[in-house]
């Protein structure tokens, strides 16, 4: 029995060091010939390096969420799901790493598979031997941050039968740098619009949300963020840059929207077309700030900057600033809260207190910022718009989706601790 168990240890070390994966989760022990079969019992942990992980694994019956994780190395991997179950109906939504959307609401009938495929980046903060992202404490428990590439499956009764992982070389990444507007955020009811944006791609395209809250354009260099983008960076890859909210807070000599910001955001640019990738600028998004039912801007001369530097620099921009305003006076000074974490005290567990931020969006608001985004890059006729799924329907922030149609699973972890920064 000893000898058996470490011979499959070996064979589970060969296998994550390995550039293709073939996961049945079907329950069944007679598998096709390359896969590995899955069971109840299959929990993740580093020597085995693959699993069922975070929570219990699932039953035949559960209907609640579940992860999956396989131990890779950084890089982009394709991953193909085989959604559903013959044993039951099945509704599965799959998101990956810190919650990243790229499959929502799949109804199966019993018996009934779907396939989707997506390709998704993972990294952990190790840029040499030498040099690491210099992360924040909260950031430790981050699933950007680790050894594995984590999938959630969510829905209102989730079923995947089958996962293939392999990795790609040879797909463009677009590499999202930001703060907490943009960033994957792990846990319930935060949400940006940098993890909700690849639900809307072929897995043609990669997208590595490198964005953190409470980052600025200088402090993103100097926590060696940018260092590790860069790091892994290609020709004829990406690079999305919005700041403004944080830098906007720094009043040190040299600091201002034609100080250190323009200064920094060049930066970027610069060491992005050094490697032949092409960079795109953002304007911030607004803040909440209504007076008389219409939005108080809040970041004085920073858009402006933004858009000097992009002509100067032949840079194309979205003007997100522009498209938030529209959005959020059409949704009104009431119902814009729906698109932000506004909730009474007890919504979540352990909330005592009211939310009121007017900054940070929830699902619902990353989801329309998101189609912002892409609306931004269509006025541009950039070519990231060929990699748009057929699905995508358009969209016009005088005319969001509605709220109450919107539909979104919780995940399991929530957190009462806003993001840094405003």
């Amino acid at each position: 029995m000893k000898v058996k168990m470490t011979l499959l240890m070996l064979m589970a070390a060969t296998w994550c060091h390995a550039q293709q994966f073939s996961f049945d989760l079907t329950g069944n022990k007679k598998v096709a010939e390359g896969s590995i079969a899955i069971t109840e019992t299959s929990v993740y942990n580093d020597e085995l390096g693959y699993g069922y992980d975070l929570q219990p694994a699932p039953t035949k019956k559960s209907t609640t969420p579940y992860f999956f994780s396989v131990k890779v190395p950084d890089g982009n991997y394709h991953v193909t799901v085989t959604l559903g179950s013959k044993k039951r109906t099945a509704n599965t939504c799959v998101r990956g790493e810190s919650r990243r959307l790229f499959v929502e609401n799949v109804s199966t009938k019993k018996g009934e598979m779907k396939e989707y495929s997506f390709t998704i980046n993972k990294r952990n903060p190790v840029i040499n031997e030498k040099e690491r992202v210099k992360i924040k404490p909260r950031e430790k428990s981050k699933l950007n941050w680790d050894d594995k590439l984590t999938l959630e499956f969510n829905g209102d009764a989730p079923a995947c039968a089958k996962i293939e992982i392999k990795r790609v070389e040879d797909v463009p990444t677009i590499f999202l740098c930001g703060n907490s507007t943009v960033v994957d955020q792990d846990n319930e009811p935060w949400a940006s619009w940098g993890q909700m944006i690849p639900r809307f791609f072929t897995d043609k395209v990669c997208f590595a949300n490198y964005a953190e809250s409470g980052e600025s354009s200088n402090t993103f260099i100097s926590g060696n963020r940018l260092k590790k983008a860069l790091s892994q960076m290609k020709a004829g890859d990406y690079i999305f840059m919005e700041f403004g909210h944080n830098d906007e807070k720094q009043k040190r000599p040299g600091c201002g929207a034609w100080g250190h910001f323009i200064y920094n955001l060049k930066i970027y640019i610069d060491e992005a077309r050094a490697r032949g990738a092409h960079p795109i600028l953002v304007t911030p998004t607004q803040r909440r700030n209504f007076k008389n039912g219409k939005l108080v801007d809040t970041h004085g001369e920073f858009p402006e900057a933004v858009k000097f530097l992009a002509e100067k620099t032949g840079t194309p921009v979205i003007d997100l600033q522009q498209m938030t305003t529209i959005l959020y006076e059409t949704l009104g000074v009431e119902g814009s809260k729906n698109a932000l974490v506004h909730y009474p005290a007890g919504t979540w567990p352990g909330q005592t207190k009211d939310f009121a931020d007017n900054t940070h969006f929830n699902p619902y608001g990353a989801y329309q910022i998101a189609k912002c985004v892409i609306e931004g890059l269509k006025k541009l006729e950039h070519p990231l718009i060929n990699y748009l799924r057929e699905d995508y329907p358009g969209y016009d922030p005088a005319k969001p989706d509605a709220f109450e149609t919107f539909k979104w699973n919780n995940s399991p972890f929530t957190e009462i601790e806003k993001p840094d920064g405003n």
